[in-house]
């Protein structure tokens, strides 16, 4: 008979709900019997890597008994040369995610507070939980937009950070240049921002800002992106932060020291330089965009005008059928429930003949539901 084990893990795991992500591929394949399945829910590159990042990495198989770069210097100097900034101004992280963990070790204590648009990224809040600290969500107004009052109200003696993700994840609206000023200029220094710009590369508005250039006139603000989207390196996993060299330094004493891997680093330093990749990819999303955008208005179907590679769509109190309509023909889309949205679907924008293949399933849906 096996012991009962008694060693009771942190209290603050009892609030913590672990990230879903959307279903991979196989998945569907798996429980459906499907041949061919298309993920529109994850919000990945539908053309693939940077094709100079894959020549990058098939180059680097040769020195895989070798550690990488625990400073990741040659990146480090290759971001901050992109965005005209120091290397003591950029840290490197895998993915994302590791670096909302990162600020949350370096800066957050039990009994501190953050603010979080609502809805938006559920990693800000995991964040907190883990560190024993406080998410308080702001409402986002009508049409999912920014309140930058509401956002300046919410702000208490025990606030530490704001996290503004702009285009907004899932909503895919955005903080304009002037109200992310605003929100500076209005703001004790001692409250750090952190703008989780990921899906910046899509954003074609002109009052959209993707918070670099705040990040070198010295506020105190960390400006989040990836190479999961634009340059489709999500498989390897490997973003970055941009702050003034204090934050940054306060981060990289709670970092791993070979926390990106030897390929991931070499595939970003290749991507960050594959202008036709980044072209193609920003062409395909707009054009696609646009072409959804009609086609849901054809059908009926309401939706949130998006800066970013995704489209949240309302759908109503059948948005549950919808949902495994779709997934029964092999289409992966991701439910809104994830962010307090049961009545809405997000929608990855993909290729010209995904996006055929989505509109002819919903075209032949709709109809049962009206």
């Amino acid at each position: 008979m096996k012991e009962k084990i008694e060693v009771q893990a942190r209290k603050a795991l009892e609030l913590m709900k672990p990230y879903s992500p959307g279903k991979p591929i196989w998945e569907v394949q798996s429980e459906l019997g499907l041949q061919r399945v298309i993920k529109l829910a994850s919000n990945e590159n539908p053309l693939g890597p940077s094709p100079k990042a894959v020549e990058a990495i098939q180059a680097a198989l040769l020195d895989l008994h070798r550690y990488p770069d625990a400073q990741t210097a040659g990146l480090k100097q290759t971001i901050a040369s992109h965005y005209n900034l120091e290397s003591e101004q950029v840290i490197v992280t895998n993915g994302g995610d590791e670096l909302i963990t990162l600020v949350s070790e370096a800066f957050l204590d039990a009994g501190n507070e953050i603010i979080v648009p609502g809805p938006t990224f559920s990693e800000y809040e995991f964040g907190a939980q883990l560190m024993g600290a406080k998410a308080i969500a702001v409402p986002l107004k009508a049409e999912f937009q920014y309140d930058p009052e509401a956002i300046l109200a919410a702000v208490t003696q025990y606030t530490k950070i704001i996290y503004l993700c702009s285009p907004n994840n899932p909503t895919g609206t955005f903080l304009s240049k002037t109200d992310l000023q605003y929100i500076f200029d209005s703001l004790s220094k001692q409250v750090m921002v952190i703008l989780d710009a990921a899906y910046s590369h899509f954003a074609s508005a002109d009052q959209y800002s993707d918070g670099m250039e705040f990040v070198r006139s010295g506020y105190p603000l960390l400006v989040l992106k990836t190479f999961s989207k634009i340059y489709g390196l999500a498989g390897i996993r490997v973003g970055f932060g941009a702050a003034p060299q204090e934050i940054i330094q306060s981060m990289l004493q709670v970092k791993e020291p070979f926390n990106v891997n030897a390929l991931a680093q070499t595939a970003a330093i290749a991507a960050i330089g594959d202008k036709e990749h980044v072209s193609r990819s920003q062409e395909l999303v707009m054009q696609e965009r646009e072409r959804l955008y009609v086609s849901f208005r054809k059908l009926g179907i309401r939706y949130t005008e998006s800066m970013s590679n995704f489209v949240l769509v309302e759908l109503g109190p059948e948005s549950d059928f919808i949902y495994e309509q779709l997934m029964a023909r092999g289409i992966i889309v991701r439910h809104g429930k994830t962010w307090g949205l049961p009545l809405h679907l997000r929608i990855t924008i993909g290729t010209a003949e995904e996006n055929d293949n989505l509109l002819t399933a919903l075209s032949g849906i709709m109809p049962a539901v009206k």
